[in-house]
């Protein structure tokens, strides 16, 4: 019962919360968009299925015909030409290389620049050490004698430089350059208090120009007009953001609706009045065809058919016993029938020989 009160309390404070604007804003806005969006929505479904009919009976199959021809015209010339030319020709360079280079190198390398290399460790070790140890220690002399030199030459030249240059650069530094300096800072300072007093005083009055012709009713504009307007609009642009997405929902179950009352009605209209012809009128007709026409048809082929194979066998009989009269006229009876025995064996083969070339000549 707690649960009951505080509900509609709830509800009280919520909407005695949005203010009196957002109600008057809200169903309004609400009506227009649903107005706005519901042939928004149908349009978006029927793009959406024609997609999803181009996508599997047009793209798909496309995309699979154009995957197979990029195999076959880019990848698989080239996965040719890499096994069949270029390792074949890579394994012939390696060789190659192998034969005329590393080999070379290597018996260079043990034959040549090893006792070479030897030969000049030897020299270096023998000859050049003792000649450079021998000429450092000369150098060595040379650079104590010119560094004593060096060091007397520098403290000459210090004292002279002190002298003659630093002892008059400090006197004419602390007797007239440091008093003159003294004073023309003392004229900068004043100058510069002088100056940043008037543009202090002018920066003070443009500020205060500046401000009270411009940022005070810049502020009061902003305060009392572009605020509340924006609020308002604020508000507007929340509710009509609400308004859309609950009107697409709603376009959306109606845009379902008119798809399913169009696919029924389809279904009514072309597919039941097919599917009734096809199976009420389509198949007693081809049953009563294959029944009355293509079956006698199949029977009375097959019957010309063993007809057409009798008279063949016929033709042929017919053509053996012409064959058999020709070789009669031409090479006689055989022996065997003139005597009235059976012929032996070899005779049979000479008969059967002679017959094949009177075959021979018969064709030819």
């Amino acid at each position: 019962m707690d649960l009951e009160k505080s509900a509609p309390a709830a509800r009280g404070d919520t909407s005695r919360g949005e203010g009196w604007l957002v109600v008057a804003v809200r169903m309004p806005v609400r009506i227009v968009v649903l107005v706005l969006v519901v042939p928004v929505r149908m349009v978006w479904d029927a793009l959406v299925v024609a997609g999803r009919f181009l996508h599997e009976a047009v793209f798909r199959p496309l995309g699979r015909a154009s995957l197979w021809v990029g195999r076959a015209v880019l990848v698989w010339p080239f996965v040719g030409l890499w096994r069949y030319v270029l390792v074949p020709l890579g394994k012939v360079l390696a060789w190659l290389a192998k034969v005329l280079v590393v080999l070379p190198s290597v018996w260079s390398y043990r034959h040549v620049l090893t006792p070479l290399g030897h030969a000049l460790l030897w020299v270096y070790a023998r000859v050049l050490t003792p000649v450079g140890h021998a000429v450092v220690w000369l150098l060595g002399g040379v650079g104590a004698v010119l560094a004593a030199l060096g060091a007397g030459v520098y403290a000459g030249l210090a004292r002279l430089t002190r002298y003659l240059v630093v002892v008059p650069a400090v006197w004419l530094h602390t007797r007239v350059l440091a008093p003159v300096g003294r004073a023309v800072a003392w004229c900068a300072k004043g100058i510069v208090r002088l100056v940043t007093t008037a543009v202090t005083g002018v920066g003070t009055v443009l500020y205060r120009i500046v401000r009270i012709l411009f940022v005070l009713p810049a502020l009061a504009v902003w305060r009392w007009i572009l605020v509340p307007v924006g609020r308002v609009l604020a508000v507007v642009a929340r509710e009509a953001g609400e308004a859309l997405g609950h009107a697409w929902r709603v376009a959306g179950r109606v845009s379902l609706a008119v798809g399913r009352f169009l696919g029924t009605l389809f279904r009514w209209i072309f597919v039941e009045p097919v599917r009734w012809v096809y199976r009420s009128v389509l198949t007693p007709v081809g049953h009563v065809v294959r029944d009355a026409v293509l079956r006698p048809a199949a029977g009375a082929a097959r019957r010309a058919g063993r007809a057409a194979r009798q008279a063949l066998a016929s033709v042929r009989t017919t053509v053996r016993q012409a064959r058999a009269d020709v070789r009669r006229m031409l090479l006689g009876e055989p022996e065997g029938d003139r005597s009235g025995g059976r012929p032996k064996a070899r005779e049979v083969r000479g008969s059967r020989n002679a017959s094949r070339g009177a075959d021979a000549l018969t064709k030819s």
